[in-house]
């Protein structure tokens, strides 16, 4: 029977594909979580930068950017490096080849009809001329949760599909490899023998913020995102062009579009919140007014982020940022690989034992 994790507080694992700086929807889907459960979980959070290559193969300089980028945004919101794990994807090499173990358990049809994946391949209009590698690194998100055994995983509503799959290659690799029974419940597969936990996602509360155009989910692809960086002026700006669909001031107005998931988001005062619905409902308070307690509740929320964030700025926070991401690398890499050695005995394939360099 090969031996369960021995860490004594549950795991967690997720993060961001670096394609560049986070915003709001990223902080109420996944972010707000990770930083909630830093004290009770053992936290292991992922800059997925060989993911990026799947789309931006020929971008590198920008890749290497978005990757720091992304680490100064985390830091910025209050991910803490002494209390968490800071995961770069590339220097985990236990994540490549179990990525390539885990390709053998799942068809690739069963890939293809990952709908997230279908939708990334429209929103970013690829059509059929992308990457092998692009299919492939829904196999590798897997690799990425299952190489550190995490329990949970915090996501937005979006990245459901991928957690269920990952769900599935955990479930398949102890039946298969471990012989934990088909009928066993998901949070006993460690406990009968199996390698990986099976893992459960974690939605944030608001499971998809619509962006400032009132319509599409929150995007920098799509122009429609307030980002955590944003100063006040651009804030105002973003705030003043939300769509509401409204035609005039005095028209009842919906208190549940766009303006009032962010009030209702973002404003810590729930009875201010509800008097404005109901001003609103009746047309007795207009587009413009909202809008000013919008970008007013926005500001204020990210006013600390943003002064942290600028601190990390310039050389001196690139050179800071890699100082963490290299002190990480030896926790991460320590139970990756022990994550991919219990794997590799399962499956009859250990020969020997690696020492990595690091």
């Amino acid at each position: 029977m090969v031996r369960p994790m021995s860490n004594t507080r549950p795991r967690i694992l997720t993060g961001d594909t670096p394609t560049g700086r986070l915003h709001l929807g990223h902080w109420v889907g996944s972010l707000e979580n990770r930083v909630r459960l830093q004290d009770q979980y053992d936290c292991f959070f992922l800059i997925a930068n060989m993911h990026a290559f799947t789309t931006r193969a020929e971008k590198p300089d920008e890749i290497r950017r978005d990757t720091l980028e992304i680490v100064k945004d985390w830091l910025a919101v209050g991910i803490d490096p002494e209390r968490s794990t800071l995961v770069l994807q590339t220097e985990i090499p236990a994540i490549a080849e179990l990525t390539w173990l885990f390709a053998m358990l799942v068809p690739f049809n069963r890939v293809m009809r990952n709908p997230t994946l279908k939708a990334e391949i429209d929103a970013k209009d690829l059509g059929d001329h992308y990457s092998f590698g692009f299919p492939l690194y829904a196999v590798g998100q897997c690799a990425d949760i299952l190489a550190f055994r995490a329990q949970l995983v915090p996501v937005g509503e979006d990245q459901l599909a991928h957690i269920e799959m990952c769900r599935e290659i955990a479930r398949r690799f102890d039946h298969l490899y471990c012989g934990v029974p088909t009928t066993t419940d998901d949070a006993d597969y460690p406990a009968k023998g199996g390698v990986f936990p099976v893992p459960q996602a974690l939605v944030g509360r608001i499971a998809r913020l619509v962006g400032i155009d009132g319509v599409q989910k929150m995007s920098k692809s799509l122009g429609n995102a307030i980002f955590l960086s944003d100063e006040p002026g651009d804030l105002k700006k973003k705030c003043n062009k939300i769509f509401t669909g409204r035609q005039a001031a005095t028209d009842p107005g919906d208190p549940n579009n766009a303006l009032f998931q962010y009030l209702r988001a973002f404003e810590p005062d729930a009875a201010k919140v509800a008097d404005l619905a109901e001003q609103y409902a009746k047309g007795a308070v207009g587009d413009g007014a909202v809008k000013g307690e919008v970008a007013g509740a926005i500001d204020r929320f990210l006013a600390p982020i943003r002064e942290r964030r600028r601190a990390l700025d310039g050389k001196p926070g690139d050179a800071k940022v890699l100082e963490i991401l290299r002190a990480h690398m030896t926790k991460a890499n320590a139970v990756a690989e022990e994550t991919l050695r219990m794997a590799k005995a399962a499956m009859k394939l250990d020969y020997g034992r690696r020492t990595l360099g690091f």
